[in-house]
């Protein structure tokens, strides 16, 4: 979406710090708030240390992993015991292959685009190989209310005729990889975008940014302004979901500067923790666990940790980010950098830094 070309690592290296720094908070405040839960019948924060660092364990957490195992023990009862292998197989090498020269070329900077797809096909051409010549055939035998194996199905064509069932029926990516998309998810988006990039047209949200924007509109990612300007990225993001967020800015400021988009990056990121509605990543989570019958993740529930974690991280990080970086702060496609170096810094400033 950035006017200017921003690089992987450039981008890599300006993050760091905010990264890290928003990284520590939430840990912090996770284990805060979620303590009781992750270490039961801990008696504070020292014990926790000791559960991560020593391994220490609870008598109530010594409790619920017995009482998993009891499960696993129940729900394997009668079926053959399963060799668990504990080395890296060949298809894993390979599949950490794929990833590392993806990032390695993503790094280098080739088109990100043609990159993603062609790691993509590589990795679901190795997983549909692997699952037609290596997988064990899914077992299709139904069984009635007693336990007994059901006859086969019969199957006949147009003139009557019984169809033989095949040996070993091949299965195809249909029966795999397509039944485990998760269709409603893909039409939230597809919805999300197409709202968003109707709503673009209207000129209402480059009105609407304008306005919250005031005096800052001009010089919205310099001083103070630049606190104001994130804090409305959140909240963008916390109404239409963060990604199609960052397409309502490139149409609102499409000159941006590579700094700009770097403040937007890091608190359209950020915004996610506030509610569930922030970021992608929290609606597939509450789906997945939903369809295990886990309703527990609620925005009510979320809530006490992520807004107090989300002000912290967004302040912290921009203020890392504010401070440190050397990214330009101008537009170098549109010639708009004379008489500054490449960072935003006019001959006087300079001048004025080394005395």
């Amino acid at each position: 979406l950035a006017y200017d070309d921003i690089g992987w690592l450039e981008f890599a290296m300006n993050m760091f710090l905010p990264v890290l720094a928003a990284t520590l908070i939430n840990f912090a405040i996770m284990f805060m708030y979620y303590g009781a839960e992750l270490f039961p019948g801990s008696s504070g924060i020292g014990e926790n240390v000791r559960i991560i660092a020593m391994g220490h364990r609870t008598p109530e957490m010594l409790a619920q992993e017995h009482a998993y195992y009891a499960r696993q023990a129940a729900a394997n009862e009668g079926k053959p015991e399963e060799e668990e292998s504990t080395s890296w197989t060949l298809w894993s090498r390979l599949q950490v292959l794929v990833c590392i020269v993806f990032l390695g070329c993503f790094a280098y900077g080739l088109d990100v685009c043609v990159v993603s797809i062609t790691a993509g096909a590589i990795l679901m051409v190795m997983a549909s190989y692997k699952r037609q010549h290596y997988d064990p055939r899914p077992e299709n035998t139904q069984y009635d209310a007693e336990g007994n194996p059901l006859p086969a199905k019969k199957t006949y064509d147009m003139d009557g005729n019984e169809i033989e069932p095949e040996d070993e029926e091949l299965v195809t990516e249909s029966e795999t990889t397509l039944t485990e998309v998760d269709y409603g998810l893909l039409m939230l988006f597809i919805g999300q975008f197409l709202l968003i990039g109707s709503f673009n047209d209207t000129g209402v949200p480059q009105a609407f940014f304008n306005f919250t924007m005031g005096g800052c509109k001009e010089s919205m990612t310099e001083g103070y302004c630049v606190y104001w300007f994130v804090l409305i990225i959140t909240i963008l993001s916390n109404i239409a979901s963060n990604v199609p967020v960052c397409q309502m800015l490139a149409a609102t400021f499409p000159y941006a500067t590579p700094y700009d988009w770097l403040q937007v990056s890091f608190s359209a990121t950020i915004a996610g923790n506030l509610t569930m509605l922030g970021s992608a990543a929290n609606m597939i989570v509450a789906f997945q666990a939903a369809k295990i019958g886990d309703r527990t993740f609620t925005s009510e529930r979320h809530a006490p940790f992520g807004i107090p974690s989300t002000i912290a991280c967004l302040y912290a990080g921009t203020f890392l980010l504010t401070t440190f970086n050397n990214i330009p702060k101008c537009s170098e496609k549109l010639e708009n950098c004379e008489g500054q170096d490449n960072y935003g810094m006019t001959a006087e400033e300079i001048v004025a830094a080394q005395e």
